[in-house]
């Protein structure tokens, strides 16, 4: 296992390889993220970390940037290089974009689904229902 010097880095993106993410190509858009850092040079200012479910399965594949907590939604291998761009240029993938972090916490964007309450009371009650 490595221990790398981080000291340089500004970024951080997160890439689910949970089970659904997984499934609709997790592991090659995590390929591709790093292929286009690597490309760029970059591997000094973006640290890449594979994670397991982040818990939005309906956004999948989800990628996560960090300073910024930025959260990314349907993402394809393809779009390792817009997605890169974005986050060099500082400012967001726009049309992956499915929260964005403010002062009051995350903000989801219009078109990403809301997703199931966190509230453990609720979820045992709706779970008994079904």
């Amino acid at each position: 296992m490595a221990t790398w010097d981080l000291s340089n880095t500004k970024h951080h993106i997160l890439i689910c390889n949970g089970s659904s993410c997984n499934m609709v190509g997790a592991e090659e858009l995590t390929q591709s993220i790093r292929k286009e850092i690597q490309e760029r040079n970059l591997d000094d200012v973006i640290h890449t970390t594979r994670t397991r479910c982040n818990g939005r399965c309906l956004d999948k594949c989800v990628a996560i940037h960090y300073p910024k907590g930025t959260w990314y939604k349907d993402l394809r291998p393809e779009e390792a290089s817009p997605l890169i761009e974005s986050i060099l240029d500082d400012e967001n993938y726009k049309e992956k974009v499915s929260h964005t972090f403010t002062v009051e916490g995350f903000v989801r964007s219009s078109c990403t689904n809301k997703g199931v309450s966190k509230d453990k009371e609720k979820v045992q009650k709706v779970s008994k229902i079904l």
